[in-house]
């Protein structure tokens, strides 16, 4: 059942929502599931109310889940962001496509201070379940897999080579080229026990089952609670080696790389920018963090302020950010048609937003990377690196490799 357009539908329905005892853990969740967690919140579901479908180009269109949250009734016992109806979306990176984001028919929700509540959609009058659902037997792990790269070595590092010399001509000041790998199993690879694998693997990262999207994000796009808007761009990279000492050698020396500084501060400024406009206050860290995720490390700043009232959805947060440099490039449409033309390959949802909203307009997006796209005994995996005037092929080279790690040693685990 599709919401988008069909208020007559959608008004049918009541979300319930009610303290809870316990949120179970994912793999306590019939299949398929979509779940996002997050260091603040998680939010488990299973079963699908609705879909909203956004037409391309989706930025003009996320009203149109605001509209569909809105039409379902509401009979709160507790009324906490993400609770109510809640949609769930893992957007594409290309902003011409459209879009699907899911209304989930029960939500087990909770809270880093330890609130938990369950949210149940149903037909006005019907009885509702807000109980966990049966596990599921889940399908025989793969015990065969081959990884690929779809495009040979030598040949995306020329395209790194050329994106250099246009930016050293002055077209554009950075840009972000991709990698795409394809593990192939033997079996089917289920989503559900690769979102476990990452969410027990990286506690602090935002990891995401959506509609067979699986990852573990270390960045924030831009998350809503009320008037407080919240983003941590990250940008500039360097490998870890699992030895403190040589980790905390190669994280000063990312601090005062002027490379990855520089790359890093173009993020900044544009993300400030962006959500400048609907704030009443904003401000940035003023130096970047060194953030561990996983194989690396990066830099990262916290942008937080105060939205202007009436508040903006964090959908439209959402749409006047992305893509922002980190995972695009500088100026942005110069960027993208580079992209398009170096890079040979239709990332899908990789780098594109995925995360919640809900019918006040709260919600958390992260930027969809070290991420899979799961299809049966298939699944697709990409790399990206930031490339600017001084890059160097062979290095950008070993960094895609770096950041695939945490995607493909979850998938090629035993």
């Amino acid at each position: 059942m599709s919401l988008a357009g069909d208020e007559a539908t959608a008004s049918r329905l009541v979300a319930r929502s009610v303290v809870a005892d316990h949120a179970p853990d994912p793999g306590g969740i019939v299949a398929p599931i979509n779940s996002i967690v997050s260091p603040r919140r998680a939010l488990h579901t299973h079963g699908v109310a609705g879909r909203v479908e956004l037409p391309a180009p989706w930025p003009d269109h996320v009203h149109l889940v605001a509209a569909a949250l809105d039409a379902i009734g509401r009979d709160d016992e507790v009324h906490t962001p993400g609770s109510g109806p809640v949609a769930l979306g893992a957007l594409p990176f290309d902003r011409t496509a459209p879009a699907t984001l899911v209304i989930p028919e029960v939500l087990h929700g909770r809270t880093a201070e330890g609130a938990r509540w369950s949210t149940s959609i149903s037909p006005q009058g019907a009885a509702t379940a807000h109980g966990d659902a049966p596990p599921p037997a889940g399908p025989a792990a793969p015990d065969s897999l081959q990884v690929s790269s779809m495009r040979p070595s030598a040949e995306w590092c020329d395209a790194v080579a050329a994106a250099t010399a246009r930016i050293r001509s002055g077209a554009l000041t950075k840009v972000v080229l991709a990698r795409e790998l394809v593990v192939e199993a033997n079996r089917p690879i289920d989503p559900a026990r690769l979102f476990d694998r990452l969410s027990r693997r990286y506690p602090h990262a935002i990891t995401f089952c959506v509609d067979g999207f699986v990852g573990a994000s270390p960045e924030l796009l831009v998350s809503r609670v009320g008037e407080m808007v919240r983003a941590q761009p990250m940008a500039g990279t360097t490998p870890r080696t699992g030895d403190p000492e040589a980790d905390q050698r190669r994280a000063a020396e990312l601090l005062s790389s002027p490379k990855n500084r520089a790359e890093h501060q173009i993020t900044i400024d544009v993300v400030h920018d962006a959500l400048l406009p609907f704030c009443s206050y904003l401000d940035a860290e003023p130096t970047p963090s060194v953030v561990s995720a996983g194989p690396v490390q990066h830099l990262a700043t916290v942008v937080e302020g105060r939205l202007s009232r009436p508040a903006a959805s964090v959908l439209e947060l959402v749409a006047a950010l992305h893509p922002t440099p980190a995972v695009g490039g500088w100026p942005r449409d110069a960027a993208l048609e580079l992209i398009a033309e170096l890079e040979g390959a239709d990332r899908g949802r990789y780098a594109g937003p995925v995360g919640w909203v809900d019918a006040d307009g709260n919600g958390a997006w992260a930027v969809g990377i070290r991420a899979a796209s799961v299809d049966g005994d298939t699944a697709r995996c990409f790399a990206g690196v930031g490339v600017v005037a001084d890059s160097d092929p062979s290095t950008e080279l070993e960094e895609t490799r770096a950041k695939a790690e945490a995607i493909l040693s979850a998938i090629l685990r035993p």
